[in-house]
């Protein structure tokens, strides 16, 4: 411990507090200390900062040899809101998210393991807005996000190797392509097919006028008693979402409310490619849509990274 000690004083290695949880399997990993200073501001120019200037931070702490490319990391600022306690900035191992649903729940469920957060409400700030996130006294997390909409309804487009896809592109924190599965099996055991298939299918959708789009979520039957439906859904970095995916169920909300197939206050049970559920449901503020997800994280690990300048891969492999 001695040698460990000296190496700080006299080397550039630079320690970084985290905690990790996972929300219904997807991990999530808080800076809690050693993050960089980015200034104050709209979260919007915080993140611009943080890209030009802090990149390689964000690849430290979520992408190999210290992280994965499931991990989504969640750094600590201070909120420019004044109706917000906290404020987070989300990011994976390819760039920035607007918001993040299992993220969040990750977020206060480790807030409130430090002591930070006491059961009741809390406003969040995020760089697409602020949310409002209950935690409930037995741990469960409910966060209402920012209001999400369909902008198209049955968007065809031609899928080199697949065919014909129809599907909807909604908004519901991040942007998504949501269609039904076909005739795969929404299924572990097809993790890489379904993986290949989302991609061509997110390529093919960018390619036609949705540049933006930077999920696919694959929907079927559910397999869980009391589900309401199954989903795959590929994230940006082409890592698969363990949990249902927070913003991927506002988004589905927003298009069954749009079709009418979902009322006001009626709960939607989203079923994750492992099994594990969210539940969700919306309400209406004028024309806006405002989904409500429910669900629970559990803390995993916490301990400080070491980021020594002498490593080549310090910064993550790149």
């Amino acid at each position: 411990m001695k040698r460990l000690v000296a190496m700080d004083q006299f080397s550039t290695i630079r320690r970084v507090q985290f905690i990790d949880s996972h929300t219904a399997g997807e991990p999530t990993r808080v800076v809690i200390g050693g993050g960089p200073d980015l200034g104050s501001g709209p979260l919007s120019d915080r993140v611009q900062r943080f890209r030009r200037d802090h990149d390689r931070f964000r690849s430290a702490i979520v992408k190999e040899p210290r992280g994965s490319d499931v991990i989504v990391g969640a750094q600590l600022v201070e909120p420019n809101d004044p109706s917000c306690t906290i404020g987070v900035i989300f990011f994976n191992n390819v760039g920035y998210l607007g918001m993040c649903g299992h993220g969040t729940i990750g977020l206060v469920a480790t807030l409130a393991h430090i002591g930070r957060l006491k059961p009741g409400s809390h406003r969040i700030e995020t760089c697409v807005g602020a949310v409002t996130a209950q935690l409930q006294k037995d741990g469960a997390v409910t966060f209402e996000n920012v209001p999400s909409y369909r902008k198209q309804k049955g968007f065809s487009v031609e899928v080199p190797g697949i065919g014909k896809v129809t599907g909807d592109v909604a908004w519901g924190g991040n942007w998504f392509y949501l269609v039904e599965g076909r005739e795969m099996t929404l299924d572990l055991a097809n993790v890489e097919q379904l993986t290949d298939v989302a991609w061509k299918i997110r390529q093919a959708v960018n390619a036609n006028g949705f540049p933006e789009v930077d999920h696919v979520e694959l929907f079927g039957p559910p397999r869980t008693s009391g589900a309401d439906s199954r989903n795959f859904v590929l994230c940006p970095g082409k890592a698969y979402d363990r949990s249902p995916c927070g913003t991927g169920t506002c988004a589905k909300i927003a298009c069954l409310a749009a079709d009418g197939k979902l009322a006001p206050n009626e709960a939607w049970v989203q079923e994750s490619i492992i099994g594990s559920t969210f539940t969700g449901s919306y309400r209406r503020e004028g024309e806006q849509i405002i989904p409500a997800i429910t669900g629970r994280a559990f803390v995993t690990a916490e301990g400080s990274l070491l980021l020594d300048e002498a490593d080549p891969f310090c910064w993550g492999i790149r």
